[in-house]
């Protein structure tokens, strides 16, 4: 039977979270992440310790720039290093604390991370491109349906699971973006429904200046 492996936040930031708040998150309000490339620098050698999981600062100011505006994040991501026996979960769990404490301290919080820890011939129904791991996120925040939430990944699987559950798709080019570009250039093709950005904050700086113009329009 396929393992589920959830890392649920802890509400480490209560005291400190000084941004508007919903009663509850709502999808057109959420931003889906993957981890490795658009969160923390990747490797094809796999993120195995502590000490090699390393976070862009800008990935972590823009997670927290979300908070500050209202929106809800969340993470989904691939951990087969774990079924490859590379790290183990107790290892993974050290690297999320990390993840959330950098950004409780910048002022934002991560609402759920979903963790897919299988091989690829495990059998899972969570390992993107499969929408295991966002049908987790969905359930834990609560909602009936992710429609209208954003996707953002640096790999086509991470696309092709958001879009599976209504996503809307954004590709960076940081950790694995640039190459998956080069294999499929249909997602920045005109007419393409991908939106494609350098990074997570460039993302975050489009996003959030929408949402100010929205809110300037008579």
């Amino acid at each position: 039977m396929p393992m589920m492996f959830h890392v649920k936040h802890a509400t480490l930031c209560e005291s400190l979270r000084r941004r508007p708040r919903h009663d509850m998150p709502s999808a057109d309000r959420l931003v889906i992440l993957d981890r490795d490339g658009v969160i923390n620098r990747d490797s094809d050698h796999y993120v195995k310790t502590l000490d090699e999981f390393v976070p862009y600062p800008a990935a972590i100011a823009a997670i927290a720039r979300l908070s500050g505006a209202g929106w809800t994040v969340a993470v989904a991501t691939n951990q087969s290093g774990i079924a490859r026996g590379y790290y183990d979960g107790a290892t993974l769990a050290a690297m999320h604390r990390r993840l959330h404490a950098l950004v409780c301290d910048a002022g934002g919080e991560i609402a759920h991370i979903a963790v897919c820890p299988h091989g690829p011939d495990d059998g899972c129904s969570c390992r993107k491109p499969l929408p295991g791991l966002l049908e987790q996120i969905r359930d834990a925040l609560g909602l009936a349906s992710l429609e209208g939430s954003w996707m953002v990944g640096d790999s086509l699987r991470d696309l092709q699971a958001g879009e599976a559950l209504g996503c809307l798709p954004v590709l960076v080019r940081t950790g694995k973006g640039d190459r998956t570009l080069v294999k499929h250039p249909e997602l920045a093709a005109p007419g393409s429904t991908t939106r494609v950005f350098d990074d997570l904050a460039q993302f975050v700086d489009w996003l959030l200046a929408g949402q100010s113009d929205a809110r300037c329009e008579p």
